[in-house]
């Protein structure tokens, strides 16, 4: 049954009524979305896996956790590695080839893990999402550049989706999902009716319809009118048929269908006529024995999926499986596919970013200079070059071709300043030097995630000039000294500062902590 919102009741769903609507094998229940205010999010950990099917738990090895949900930070705090050298990665396993070169075309920018990536539809350009909430505007040459760092996700951006005339849209786990045109430094849209985190966002061929998944478990589709990216939220769509958090989402190459990956083991193909989902049980779905992370479409109509058994699978139209490819080091966490149907990057938890050829259905190269794990994978308009995002808040290009590295680093202008320094808190603040400038003519400052550090002890909080700050802090009586910086570290930044962006991580060594408060003391008068 299909039904717009404007002439729908307002109701609550129970988990007990959900379960029952979903039972039924290859059914599916397309309903319009409950008149939700925009900006409610439930008090959800961001960890919290509701209505998980008993059992399901493939063979991962002890301490790994199988299936994680994209949006779900992993118990390291992320990018707080100072002590490890950058090439060293103990986790790869034997037998793969040497690193090559590591850090050739990283592009820093990001406080964090990069959680998503997206090719912008023109310019050439490249739009990245991350751990740190923060949203970055890539400007793609010889030499990138950021060219804009985006606010307004409370937390980790999931997702990104390009959407027609060089606008694109992002999905956070917030449950909001923002639409950006035309360079605003706001966005033009806010779409809200999700009650959980947005983990997957995709945009039918024709540009004229925006999916988003949820962990809580629904599909929405977002009506994106001819000459316009400001879909109306009372006139969106439920989909729903899923058991589980929905990890991703990819439309048919000609618009018919949209296939959905679910926490579930499910994949699910809904059937579209004239834009709309068809009723009446026409979707079809299979299941795997694991859950399953991250989908995409191939030319020819083909399927591609990646899941928490560390397989990829291969389908046709129709969902029936037609091969798959076993990469045997835990869970997958993402796949894309090129324009041209005829290769596959897919990445995970321990596996390094990876190229299949569609047609052997044969690994074609292993790349191992991105950090793990690896977040997120995407291929340009043209599949001449591969992006990808990962645990080492880098943003990395490669030849898809030859597995090589694209283009050149993008380096941090801080390292000029650290880089002979043997003072200890010089090496402890490498892992904050993606965020925070440290002098006032610091020309990175417009694209930093985080504050300027200039003059920072004896400054209150949230008052640098030049930079947004979240309600959270501005309501603080905090006043940085070496005190409290050093405590901001050992209890870490959720504990200390409630409500903060700033992406946790801890400094567990007291000497550690007293080196970095001396040293930016006097880095930063």
């Amino acid at each position: 049954m299909i039904r717009d919102l404007k002439s729908a009741q307002r109701f609550r769903i129970a988990p007990l009524i959900l379960a029952v609507a979903i039972l039924a094998a290859g059914s599916a229940v397309v309903r319009a979305a409950d008149d939700i205010p925009p900006g409610l999010k439930p008090d959800i950990p961001p960890g919290l896996k509701p209505d998980i099917p008993p059992g399901l738990k493939p063979d991962i090895p002890p301490g790994l956790k199988p299936g994680i949900p994209p949006g779900l930070k992993p118990d390291i705090p992320p990018g707080l590695k100072p002590d490890i050298p950058t090439g060293l990665k103990p986790d790869i396993p034997q037998g793969l080839k040497p690193d090559v070169a590591n850090t050739t075309g990283a592009m820093i920018g990001h406080g964090g893990p990069v959680r998503a990536v997206a090719a912008l539809e023109f310019g050439g350009g490249l739009v990245t999402g991350g751990f740190d909430s923060a949203i970055i505007v890539w400007s793609l040459g010889p030499v990138p550049a950021a060219r804009a760092v985006l606010r307004h996700h409370d937390s980790t951006v999931n997702a990104l989706a390009t959407l027609p005339g060089g606008c694109f849209a992002s999905g956070g786990e917030d449950g909001r999902i923002a639409l950006w045109c035309g360079g605003s430094s706001e966005p033009v849209r806010v779409l809200s009716g999700h009650t959980a985190p947005v983990a997957a966002l995709a945009v039918s061929p024709d540009g004229r319809t925006l999916a988003s998944g949820s962990w809580d478990h629904t599909i929405r589709l977002w009506p994106l009118d001819a000459g316009e990216t400001a879909p109306s939220v009372a006139s969106h769509i439920v989909v729903d048929g899923h058991k589980g958090p929905v990890n991703g989402l990819a439309f048919a190459a000609d618009g018919s269908a949209l296939v959905s990956a679910g926490y579930d083991g499910q994949l699910r193909l809904t059937p579209f006529d004239g834009g709309r989902p068809r009723a009446n049980g026409a979707a079809v779905s299979v299941q795997a024995d694991a859950p399953v992370n991250a989908v995409a479409i191939l030319r020819d109509g083909g399927i591609v999926s990646a899941g928490a058994d560390g397989k990829v699978r291969f389908h046709d139209g129709t969902l029936s499986e037609t091969g798959a490819i076993e990469l045997g080091n835990g869970p997958l966490t993402t796949v894309a596919a090129t324009p041209d149907g005829t290769m596959i990057a897919t990445a995970g938890m321990r596996t390094p970013v990876t190229l299949i050829d569609v047609i052997s259905r044969k690994t074609t190269a292993e790349i191992l200079g991105p950090g793990l794990p690896v977040w997120s994978v995407a291929f340009s308009s043209d599949g001449r070059t591969l992006i990808n995002g990962g645990a080492d808040r880098a943003v990395r290009r490669w030849n898809p071709r030859t597995g090589q590295p694209a283009g050149t680093d993008v380096a941090s202008a801080v390292e000029e300043v650290f880089a002979n320094d043997p003072h200890p808190g010089a090496r402890v603040f490498r892992a904050c030097k993606a965020c925070h400038g440290l002098s006032a003519d610091d020309v990175r400052a417009p694209t930093l995630a985080g504050p300027s550090l200039h003059r920072i002890m004896g400054r209150k909080i949230a008052t640098a000039p030049g930079y947004i700050y979240s309600d959270a802090l501005k309501r603080m009586d905090v006043v940085w000294t070496p005190e409290t910086v050093a405590r901001l570290f050992e209890v870490g930044p959720n504990a200390y500062l409630p409500g903060t962006k700033m992406p946790e991580q801890t400094i567990t060594n007291a000497d550690d902590r007293k080196a970095l408060v001396e040293w930016l003391a006097a880095k930063t008068e």
